[in-house]
C-alpha cells in the first residue's frame, strides 16, 4: 500500500499544481471581464459620439505628418474629404518625402479647398521628424491660425465620415482638453491575429482607461498618437510640439505633460469604436520594434518594470490558460472514479471558460476579431518576448533606431 501511494504522489503533486494554476486562472480573468464591463458600462466609445452635435462654427484643424506613406495617404484622404464636420480642414505636413506620396497627395486632394499641403525639407538636431513636422504645420499652416481645435493623427489612420464632429462633441461634453483614442487596430497579418491583442492589453494593464480618464494624482495620463484631439489654447499653453520634440513617443509626454497640476488641463481617453481604424506595421519585424519602443516609454525606460511586465504577460495569457487545458485533460483521463480527477476536470473548465469569456469581450471591444482569442496562448508568448527584449536593450545601452534616427536611451532602473 504504501509502495503504490507513494508511486502516485508525483502525479498527485503534479494535479494539484494544475488545479492551484486553474484557480488562478479563473480569477485572473474573471477580474479582466469585470474590469472590461465596468470600463465599457462608465465610459462611452468615440463611436457613442456620433449621436451628438458639435458646434457648427468650431474651427478644427487636422494634422497628418508623414515621411514616405504613399501607400496609404490616399485612403486617409479619402476618408478626410468624406468628413461631415462643416469647420474641419486637412493640413498634410509632408516631411522628406522620397516616394510617391506627394504626387498621390494632391491627385487624391483634387481641387477640395479644404486641403493644405506643406512639404519640409529639413529636421532640426535634436527633434524627432513626426514631431518636428507636426510643429511646422501648426506654425504655417493657415488653418491651425485661427483653429479651436487641434487633432493629430496618422497617415496609416482612416476616419469615419463623423469622427471629428463626434469626438468635437465628446470633448466638450467630458469637458476634456486632450481627447485621445485607442483605435481599432486592422488585423491582415498573422502576427497581428497573433500578437495584437496581447499587446494592447499588456498596455491597457500599464494604463486602464479608467484611470487615465480620472482627475488629480490617481489618474495615470495616457495619449495614442493615432489620434489626439486639444483645444487649441491648452495646447498652445503647454508649448505645443515644441515642448516635446525630443521624446520618443510624443503623445505619451503630451498627456503628462498637459495632466502636470501647474495646468488647469484634463486629458481624457477613449475607445474608438470604430471611427478611427489603423494598422500599425506591415510586417513583423515592424510590430517587434515598433511595440518594443511604445513600452519603452510606456514603462518609463526601467528594465526592471519591462522584465517584470515580460514575465507577467507570460504567466497570465499563457501559462495560467495552458494550465487550464492541461487541467481538464488530466482531469477528463482520471475520470469520475478520481476525486482528484473530478476537482481538476471542474476547476480546469472554470479556468478556460473564464479565459476565453475575458478574452473575448476585451478582444470584441477592440474591434479584433474574437476568432483570434486562442492564438492569444503564442501570442502573449511573444509580446513577453518584445518586453524582455526591450529590457535587455535597455540594460545593455544598445540604442533604439526609430523614424530614421538612433536613440540611446539610459535605463531608469534603480542600480
Amino acid at each position: 500500500m504504501l509502495i503504490v501511494a507513494a508511486s502516485n504522489m508525483p502525479l498527485a503533486v503534479l494535479v494539484g499544481a494544475l488545479i492551484g494554476l486553474a484557480a488562478i486562472c479563473f480569477l485572473v480573468w474573471i477580474v479582466v471581464l469585470f474590469h472590461a464591463i465596468v470600463t465599457k458600462h462608465r465610459l462611452p466609445t468615440a463611436a457613442d459620439g456620433l449621436h451628438l452635435d458639435a458646434k457648427p462654427d468650431e474651427r478644427a484643424c487636422v494634422i497628418v505628418p508623414a515621411h514616405n506613406e504613399s501607400s496609404c495617404v490616399g485612403r486617409l484622404i479619402e476618408s478626410f474629404k468624406a468628413q461631415d464636420h462643416p469647420g474641419a480642414r486637412f493640413v498634410l505636413a509632408l516631411d522628406r518625402c522620397t516616394d510617391d506620396t506627394v504626387d498621390i497627395a494632391r491627385h487624391t486632394i483634387a481641387d477640395d479647398d479644404r486641403f493644405e499641403i506643406i512639404e519640409i525639407d529639413t529636421c532640426p538636431d535634436g527633434w524627432a521628424g513626426k514631431v518636428n513636422a507636426a510643429w511646422t504645420a501648426v506654425q504655417r499652416a493657415r488653418a491651425a491660425q485661427d483653429a479651436d481645435l487641434f487633432v493629430f493623427t496618422d497617415a496609416d489612420c482612416a476616419f469615419h465620415p463623423g469622427c471629428v464632429r463626434a469626438c468635437s462633441a465628446l470633448l466638450h461634453q467630458r469637458n476634456l482638453d486632450l481627447l485621445s483614442l485607442l483605435s481599432t487596430l486592422e488585423t491582415r497579418g498573422w502576427f497581428e491575429w497573433v500578437c495584437q491583442t496581447s499587446a494592447t492589453l499588456e498596455l491597457v494593464h500599464q494604463y486602464p482607461l479608467l484611470r487615465a480618464n480620472r482627475t488629480g494624482r490617481s489618474q495615470r495620463p495616457f495619449a495614442n498618437g493615432q489620434f489626439m484631439m486639444f483645444r487649441s489654447a491648452a495646447y498652445r499653453a503647454v508649448g505645443g510640439h515644441e515642448a516635446v520634440h525630443d521624446a520618443l513617443l510624443e503623445d505619451i509626454a503630451f498627456a503628462r505633460l498637459i495632466s502636470k497640476p501647474r495646468y488647469d488641463f484634463q486629458a481624457g481617453l477613449l475607445i474608438s469604436g470604430g471611427i478611427v481604424r489603423c494598422r500599425m506595421y506591415d510586417t513583423w519585424a515592424q510590430f517587434r520594434t515598433g511595440w518594443k519602443r511604445i513600452y519603452t516609454e510606456s514603462l518609463n525606460r526601467r528594465s526592471t518594470r519591462m522584465r517584470s511586465a515580460s514575465w507577467k504577460t507570460r504567466f497570465y495569457g499563457t501559462i495560467l490558460p495552458m494550465s487550464s487545458i492541461a487541467a481538464v485533460c488530466v482531469g477528463a483521463w482520471l475520470g469520475n472514479s478520481s476525486s482528484l480527477g473530478t476537482t481538476a476536470w471542474v476547476t480546469g473548465c472554470c479556468g478556460v471558460a473564464a479565459w476565453l469569456v475575458g478574452g473575448a469581450v476585451v478582444t470584441r471591444s477592440g474591434g479584433a476579431p474574437v476568432l483570434s482569442v486562442p492564438l492569444q496562448l503564442v501570442g502573449a508568448w511573444l509580446v513577453g518576448g518584445i518586453l524582455a527584449e526591450g529590457a535587455r536593450d535597455l540594460a545593455s545601452g544598445r540604442p533604439t533606431r526609430w523614424g530614421g534616427r538612433e536613440y540611446v536611451l539610459e535605463d531608469r532602473s534603480a542600480p
